[in-house]
């Protein structure tokens, strides 16, 4: 198997994660209810495993940069669609230039593994 495949794959799943534990954050009620808060860190710990998985390719800036981009658009979507938060124009503006900035990384950065 490509080996960029498997660790954009890590990295997919680690955001993915990421996002399902950041969802679960309002459910905690400020860690005081038991479950929900042990999802959340095991959710958390699941995340963070993974991307150390693919920071053993990704350079820690590169990684970051589409962990914390993807994860701003997902969460953000989430919000949006699940949650009945409102985003207004500026927000889906800088929502699309962070993906935008994702992009410009993975395409035409000699940092990222192609």
């Amino acid at each position: 198997m490509n080996p960029s495949l498997i660790t954009y794959g890590t990295l997919i799943l680690a955001v993915s994660l990421e996002v399902m534990a950041t969802s679960l954050l309002p459910q905690t009620r400020q860690f005081t209810r038991l479950i929900p808060t042990a999802a959340m860190l095991c959710l958390y710990g699941a995340a963070f495993f993974f991307l150390s998985h693919a920071l053993k390719t990704l350079p820690v800036g590169i990684a970051y940069a589409i962990w914390s981009g993807f994860g701003i658009v997902l969460i953000s979507m989430i919000g949006w669609i699940w949650l009945k938060q409102s985003l207004d124009l500026a927000a889906v503006i800088g929502i699309a230039l962070i993906l935008a900035g994702v992009l410009v990384i993975n395409l035409f950065s000699h940092s990222a593994p192609h």
